[in-house]
């Protein structure tokens, strides 16, 4: 097979197929909420380097939204270099044992890798999870303490991959950060809505203690808008500046009948109760799931597939995602959604949720589906489903979990007089330095964008992060977000 324009010849010399994942059986992770990809071992990860091409212009680095040197973090673990090979990683991206489980590495950096014009590209993501996994515990990172005397204070509202990656940025270059979390853990929702066995806790919560390390401080049960507000910050607590990196968590619904019948929860609230509440670790933890045998996951992204393994661990006999689309068209990660086959959840593709059955105790007992046929792309490009005449039926379901996406929580544009928002109520900012409406006060990932990946929302806090520097290095001597006034003051 000829070697395809445009790139290197020496793609000829380098092992062809990808050095294999280990995971475990289907029908062992099914009933287990362990780790399902096991990481490769050093012989794995050095044969995988072995396939990076190292090229004079990389097409990868810029389909990674934060940055990172891949060429560079590779060559190194070619040198046997794994301490080297994570710092190169760790100069751009805070959180890499976080990144190299779940970020979406096919339509990003693997997608742009010229290795992937003749074979499989190089598995960028595996090796990312392997340095970093490899630097923990063995104190690896490197903690830069800043000057006091100079110090600027940052506040970040939310501690999600958004937050997280701007608290990071700043610290590393001596600002003083506080993040305010909601809830009672930090990490939003790489706690409370991806699965322990696709990103477990441990993960999470050493990442998050490297950032301690470099001085960010974490306050958790702080609700900004509730507790006090973003112009209070600013003003009264004398924050130089704030980022808001709150997600999109308020949950959408098909708003057909009988969504009111208990037994229907939203994907974001199903999957709080068992990662972030510790549901699956019944009885040891009394918390009520809720969750019934018979179980329809409605919708087919990354959510739903979340939501449909973890209710076949949580004991369900029967689990089935309805999607109005194709399998074509799911917006889950393939690798996700071929776990979830090989776990045996079933699929209703070109299916779409008509109405809600329920009994006299209020309890859901099925579900009225209909028949979809694809029409004319609509707005995202995607064909839009059409219903097929006369073809509704009924699945017998006690569980209906919907994972149709978020939209934004209203509180802080409640309480931020002069912050923009566009129609859904998503914030508005310039897309260069994540800056809204009002000088000095920045935002963020899915706050911004609306619902989308956390490689994503990271390279907006980074963004962000950039932006709060240059503002304060061009405004030194003054409160940055000095136009902000505490709610009800004249």
């Amino acid at each position: 097979m000829p070697v395809p324009r445009g790139v290197p010849k020496n793609i000829k010399t380098i092992p062809p197929e990808r050095a294999p994942m280990p995971h475990q059986p289907p029908e062992v992770r099914a009933h287990n909420f362990e780790e399902v990809a096991l990481g490769l071992d050093l012989e794995g990860a050095l044969h995988e380097a072995e396939r990076c091409l190292r090229c004079k212009k990389p097409r990868c680095i810029p389909g990674c939204p934060v940055g990172i040197d891949i060429p560079g973090f590779i060559a190194a673990i070619q040198q046997k270099d794994i301490k080297r090979s994570y710092q190169i990683l760790k100069s751009t991206n805070a959180l890499p044992a976080v990144c190299g489980r779940v970020c979406p590495q096919e339509s990003q950096c693997e997608a742009t890798c010229v290795v992937g014009a003749k074979f499989k590209p190089v598995a960028i993501g595996r090796l990312e999870r392997f340095v970093a996994d490899c630097a923990m515990g063995r104190g690896w990172d490197e903690f830069p303490q800043a000057d006091s005397a100079v110090q600027k204070k940052a506040a970040i509202v939310g501690s999600g991959p958004a937050g997280l990656a701007c608290a990071g940025e700043l610290a590393r270059n001596g600002v003083k950060v506080t993040v305010f979390e909601a809830l009672h853990v930090a990490g939003g929702v790489l706690k409370y809505g991806i699965p322990e066995f696709r990103l477990p806790d441990v993960i999470i919560d050493a990442e998050i203690e490297n950032l301690k390390k470099m001085g960010v401080e974490i306050r958790l049960d702080t609700i900004i808008g509730k507790l006090f507000t973003i112009p209070q910050l600013v003003t009264e607590m004398g924050y130089d500046t704030a980022f808001v990196g709150t997600g999109a968590g308020s949950p959408k619904f098909a708003e057909i009948p009988g969504e009111a019948f208990n037994g229907v929860f939203s994907a974001n609230e199903f999957l709080t109760r068992v990662n972030l509440m510790r549901g699956y670790r019944q009885p040891l933890y009394d918390t009520p799931v809720g969750m019934g045998k018979r179980v329809a996951v409605v919708g087919a992204g990354n959510t739903a597939m979340d939501a449909a393994r973890v209710s076949l661990r949580m004991g369900a006999e029967s689990v089935t995602v309805v999607y109005r689309r194709t399998r074509r068209e799911s917006p889950a990660r393939i690798e996700e959604l071929e776990h979830a086959i090989e776990e045996g959840i079933q699929f209703m593709w070109l299916t779409a949720p008509v109405e809600i059955l329920g009994d006299a105790s209020g309890w859901v007992t099925g579900m009225r589906c209909q028949k979809m046929e694809l029409g004319e792309p609509d707005s995202s490009g995607r064909r839009r489903p059409v219903p097929v005449e006369g073809s509704e039926f009924l699945i017998d379901v006690d569980t209906v979990i919907y994972a149709l996406g978020t939209t934004a929580n209203p509180i802080i544009k409640q309480t931020t007089p002069g912050l923009v928002v566009n129609k859904w109520g998503y914030i508005q900012v310039e897309e260069g330095t994540g800056m809204t409406s009002i000088p000095g006060l920045f935002a963020g990932g899915d706050i911004v964008t609306g619902a989308a990946t956390v490689i994503l929302a990271m390279g907006a806090g980074k963004r962000a992060a950039k932006g709060i520097l240059e503002y304060m290095g061009n405004n030194a001597g003054r409160n940055a977000c000095a136009t902000l006034e505490p709610v009800g003051s004249n």
